[in-house]
């Protein structure tokens, strides 16, 4: 897995609206596989994977439970990547430097991060 395209803001800001926000191109045949923080993105991109949501009332059936078990495998790669990152506490704590240099320093921490997955 690796780290292909970063998306910054100031402040505080969920993943989809800064998904929404970011303009990142997909073709159509690219598979998104979110987790449930993106609800809605069917309708940016067509070609998604989102688990599904049990409801307060109505648990998930055997089927709906086999798709996201599917789903979360595949996705577990992605949120090791994350845990890499992690690992630099540039995500994981405050981060307490000059904000314009932020975007340069996860980019180095990315690449490094990169390089690592890579061997």
């Amino acid at each position: 897995m690796k780290i292909i395209c970063l998306s910054f803001s100031n402040g505080k800001k969920h993943d989809f609206r800064l998904f929404k926000e970011s303009k990142v191109h997909l073709k159509s045949e690219t598979i998104l596989e979110t987790d449930t923080g993106y609800t809605g993105i069917k309708a940016i991109h067509k070609n998604s994977l989102l688990p599904k949501k049990r409801s307060k009332n109505n648990s998930l059936t055997k089927e709906e439970k086999k798709n996201n078990k599917s789903i979360s495998k595949d996705r577990i790669y992605v949120e090791h990547t994350i845990r890499t990152i992690k690992r630099f506490h540039i995500l994981s704590e405050r981060y307490r430097n000059r904000r314009r240099r932020f975007s340069l320093r996860f980019s180095l921490v990315a690449g490094i991060c990169n390089f690592e997955l890579s061997n």
